[in-house]
């Protein structure tokens, strides 16, 4: 077993007044909030997402020709990748998006129809609306399930921090409302098989309900209790420990916010 640092984490709250300990909850509230706009990509993330399905539209719109928009995407993807891996940045969201951008341009390809490049991305959109809802439903809802890991409390919130719980409960919600705005918009153009008016809405709805859906979370976040770090004893980690392995809260500030990916859609 580790030594955990708990006994001196307990005893500096012990000589902490009332006015101290209430600012340094709230900088830990607001250092956990401000990871939000990093866990998901930041502008990077928004712009590698939305510019490939602006590209096939205008493309498409110059040419007539769902191949050539398809490749121009597909190009601007890998582009993307490309100088990630050249500036030794994260590339997770610009291989997901490679992915995403191959899968539509195949379809595309394969059938001829320029709106079916929009397919992959509008499933996405109800597979992760659907997993946002039954998240939040069963008590495990997916903001927190990807933010945990980031601001370093794993899974604390779920039995040890129940005002955490609540707000990422509220904030997946939130999330739940702001994408489902997409399929159900983009949708109807898809099956009217109007390619040019599925592709400019698309680009519309790319990032602006992410920028609200991120603005709440933070709100939230901002007024929620601070996240308990998870520390795991030495046995745990060499077990590997599942979800909610042993973990002992103590009152440290989360970590440096790492990239989640709640969205691979272009």
């Amino acid at each position: 077993m580790s030594n955990l640092p708990g006994g001196d984490a307990a005893a500096t709250a012990r000589d902490e007044t009332p006015e101290e300990a209430a600012a340094r909850h709230e900088a830990a509230s607001k250092e956990a909030a401000d990871s939000v706009m990093k866990a998901f990509g930041g502008v990077r993330g928004m712009i590698d997402m939305t510019l490939p399905g602006l590209v096939f539209i205008v493309t498409f719109n110059l040419t007539h020709q769902v191949s050539a928009a398809a490749w121009a995407a597909l190009g601007l993807s890998g582009v993307f990748a490309v100088v990630r891996l050249l500036r030794r940045e994260t590339v997770q969201h610009a291989f997901s998006g490679v992915f995403g951008v191959a899968i539509g341009a195949y379809i595309a390809m394969k059938s001829g129809k320029a709106e079916d490049f929009y397919l992959p991305g509008l499933l996405y959109s109800v597979a992760y609306c659907t997993g946002l809802a039954l998240s939040a439903l069963v008590r495990w809802p997916l903001i927190g399930v990807m933010l945990g890991p980031i601001t370093g409390e794993l899974f604390t919130w779920r039995k040890q921090n129940p005002g955490r719980l609540a707000a990422y409960t509220r904030a997946t919600w939130v999330w739940f409302i702001c994408m489902a705005v997409k399929p159900v918009v983009l949708f109807p153009l898809y099956f009217a098989h109007n390619a040019n008016l599925l592709g400019w809405m698309k680009v519309a709805l790319g990032i602006p309900p992410m920028l609200v859906a991120m603005y709440f979370t933070w709100q939230i976040l901002l007024k929620a209790p601070p996240p308990i770090k998870a520390v795991l004893d030495d046995d745990d980690e060499e077990d590997g420990g599942g979800p909610e392995a042993a973990v002992t809260p103590a009152p440290a500030t989360p970590h440096r916010a790492r990239h989640a990916a709640p969205s691979s859609e272009y």
